[in-house]
């Protein structure tokens, strides 16, 4: 026996040892189909570990970092990420209010009615005065 001292090693020796002690008192062919289940789980297992890379980062998850401060730094770019889009939604949505009060001003202070933007033939005359303008 090797000698890990991984808890999770230790709890399936232990489940191995149990179920191999009551092994002697079954049937043949159910120790054989259990005997066959058992070598292929141990290909697999073999392979499985072929296959696995571990790094050990000293019991530390998060990047690397050691000690909470260091996790919690970690959290800084999150937060100014947060504060960034926070603020890029707060200057447009100020923007869109001063332009609409612009508007807003605008029609208030014209000499035209507001009525006159409604209508239909005023849309035409703005559009051929736009086409006027343009050549």
């Amino acid at each position: 026996m090797t000698s890990s001292s991984n808890p999770e090693d230790l709890f399936g020796r232990a489940i191995a040892a149990r179920l191999s002690a009551g092994a002697d008192d079954l049937p043949r062919d159910i120790s054989e189909r259990l005997r066959a289940s058992r070598t292929r789980a141990l290909a697999q297992r073999k392979r499985e570990m072929a296959h696995t890379v571990v790094v050990d980062t000293g019991g530390s998850a998060v990047l690397g970092l050691q000690g909470w401060w260091q996790r919690a730094l970690a959290v800084v770019p999150l937060l100014l990420l947060t504060i960034g889009l926070l603020t890029i939604g707060l200057t447009q949505e100020e923007r869109r209010t001063a332009e609409l009060a612009e508007v807003d001003a605008a029609l208030l202070t014209d000499d035209l009615p507001p009525a006159a933007y409604t209508d239909p033939g005023f849309a035409q005359f703005l559009k051929a005065n736009a086409a006027a303008a343009h050549q």
